[in-house]
């Protein structure tokens, strides 16, 4: 089916683009690297238990995973899919005060549950614009979208230099003015109308094209990915906690934090040096096996004296069990599904990645209470099982790629956040 045709001010391309996209996404991911680290900080905080930080974290994946497919059909009918960004963003900018109000458990589970719900749509949307004006202007997608890999590096470090300062009490803080800074951001964005193409993480693009990917390469490789993807939990929902708990201080978690999207980011730049002519399959079993070896060091790194540096080394792994993951998951959806179905492609692996990480992280509470780090051994079974399902895969792969793809473009674009970041 033909894409319907672009209207005469669809076809003129909007002052300032790439520098309009490049602020959205920057804004954007400064609430997110300060949320990731060190909400569950926040929360210990306030008083709350393992197993209560775990629903407060997990709940809102299960919502999201329904919810934000929803929002993004939504966009994409909207007379232009920038307002309906401004006005999530608005929302969430009320909804993260919440945080302010008396942090019962009931208080702030509500307000993660409502937050998530406008919160979560902001990065598809965003990559929705931005691959718009890559489509009619041959904007560059990469050059736009590092500016959130970067301001979310610093947030990591800024957030833990402001903690050691002055407590965990800024988490909400930062949130909300980081919201603020996206909402001014989103008023400048580039009105492009709707889409000729649907949101990668549209419900009506997912219920179209969804029955011709259900093939057994398709299901087992995204259902590995998913759970390779869901041994992370422990780590993103306690890890901070733990280094807290061992007198590691903020300002050191922070770095801790950001070495590990550092080591990514050198895995993007250096992977078509190294793994082009690796098979995707070796390269998802190369980050299978790097997660089963981070589980197993994770919990010896204090007991054996190998102090902050041998976190470092450990968080140095990130660049296999998560970056790879991420490129290894675009390249079977480029080599197998048709470009018409790669959004349907993309919203499956995202519903997938979401279930099994939220499933994980309710659990992850319970082990964190009674395991403390050795919770992260519980991590190896689960990343053994996505393994498994990556072999199975590769058991019943197709012979031939449905199409070549541009290797250093699939690279590049990878960088946007399956498992939510």
């Amino acid at each position: 089916m033909s894409l319907p045709p672009l209207s005469p001010e669809q076809l003129v391309k909007p002052r300032h683009f790439e520098l309009r996209m490049s602020l959205i996404f920057g804004t954007l991911f400064i609430s997110l690297g300060t949320h990731l680290p060190y909400f569950p900080l926040w929360l210990q905080a306030k008083g709350f238990h393992a197993e209560q930080i775990a629903v407060i974290l997990a709940a809102p994946m299960f919502l999201r995973v329904v919810t934000t497919p929803l929002l993004t059909t939504l966009a994409d009918r909207a007379r232009d899919r920038a307002n309906v960004y401004v006005a999530l963003v608005a929302a969430s900018l009320l909804l993260s005060a919440g945080y302010f109000l008396t942090p019962t458990y009931a208080m702030v589970l509500a307000v993660s549950l409502a937050l998530t719900v406008v919160w979560t749509p902001h990065s598809p949307i965003a990559d929705s614009l931005a691959l718009s004006g890559v489509r009619r202007f041959g904007s560059n997608y990469a050059s736009m979208r590092k500016w959130g890999s970067i301001c979310y590096l610093c947030a990591n470090v800024a957030g833990g230099f402001i903690l050691a300062a002055t407590g965990p009490q800024a988490v909400p803080v930062i949130i909300l003015l980081a919201l603020g800074a996206a909402l001014v951001a989103g008023l400048l964005a580039p009105r492009m109308g709707r889409p000729r193409k649907a949101s990668p993480l549209s419900a009506a693009e997912i219920q179209h094209a969804a029955p011709s990917l259900f093939n057994a390469y398709f299901l087992y490789f995204t259902f590995g990915v998913g759970i390779i993807t869901a041994s992370h939990a422990f780590l993103y929902g306690f890890v901070s906690i733990y280094w807290k708990s061992i007198g590691i201080s903020d300002s050191v978690v922070g770095l801790l934090w950001a070495w590990g999207v550092v080591s990514e980011v050198c895995m993007f730049l250096s992977f078509n040096r190294i793994f082009a002519s690796v098979s995707v399959v070796k390269v998802m079993v190369i980050a299978g096996i790097g997660s089963i070896v981070r589980w197993i060091i994770f919990p010896l790194v204090w007991p054996l004296g190998l102090g902050i540096a041998g976190f470092f080394a450990v968080q140095s792994l990130h660049s296999v069990t998560v970056a790879m993951v991420l490129i290894g998951l675009q390249r079977m959806i480029a080599e197998t599904v048709s470009e018409e179905r790669t959004g349907a492609a993309q919203g499956i692996a995202y519903f997938f990645n979401g279930f099994f990480m939220a499933a994980v992280t309710l659990a992850s509470g319970p082990l964190y209470d009674r395991l403390g780090v050795d919770g992260f051994l519980v991590m190896i079974p689960i990343a053994i099982a996505g393994l498994v399902l990556i072999g199975l895969a590769a058991r019943s792969a197709p012979k031939r790629p449905v199409r070549g793809g541009d290797e250093r473009s699939l690279v590049d674009e990878t960088r946007h956040t399956v498992a939510g970041k």
